[in-house]
């Protein structure tokens, strides 16, 4: 009975809002795609926030403003990381919608896994995104996991590093020109 009662709930809740990503890359370094699995079981509400920052198009020509080499590359800001924009606020915005709670998982940071961004706050993740070049296993439990690459590392490889420490990228930045929900 129990079961019964499990699948007639999951049915009235609706489908899942979304199993993926698929980013273009675009610039100096990267051109291609990255396919992303989103963990909407494990972090629903920053999976809900991602697909609808993606089917409004606001990560569409939003650059990679923090990449540094063996660790992430950043992007998403959608408020200051438009592509043709004044950059030397890029990664200081988010979007007009709330931040979110954190949705903190045992999913460890290895490569290919996309976290989201915050600040000093646990609970200030917005728009902003980083996909693992490697493992970072000292995140651990810190930062909300939202999915992780299933198709593309040879673009992700290739993505323009910043500066060595800060992750800067100076010049022009990869972009992507294009993230869509995929199912």
């Amino acid at each position: 009975m129990r079961k019964v009662i499990a699948l007639v709930l999951s049915l009235m809740a609706g489908p899942a809002v979304a199993t993926g990503l698929e980013i273009q890359v675009e610039g100096e370094g990267a051109n291609g795609t990255i396919k992303i699995d989103l963990f909407e079981d494990t972090a629903p509400a920053h999976v809900e926030r991602i697909t609808t920052l993606a089917k409004n198009s606001d990560y569409d020509n939003v650059v990679f403003h923090r990449v540094i080499d063996g660790f992430m590359a950043q992007t998403g800001d959608v408020e200051f990381g438009h592509m043709g924009a004044d950059m030397r606020r890029a990664g200081q915005g988010g979007s007009k919608l709330p931040d979110l709670k954190q949705e903190f998982s045992d999913f460890p940071y290895d490569r290919g896994i996309v976290g989201m961004a915050r600040s000093q706050s646990v609970d200030s993740a917005n728009s902003q995104f980083f996909i693992m070049f490697d493992r970072g296993y000292f995140l651990n439990g810190k930062y909300t996991v939202v999915g992780r690459v299933i198709d593309g590392f040879e673009v992700l490889d290739s993505i323009k590093r910043g500066h060595r420490e800060s992750g800067a990228v100076t010049g022009q930045p990869d972009v992507m020109t294009s993230v869509k929900v995929i199912d």
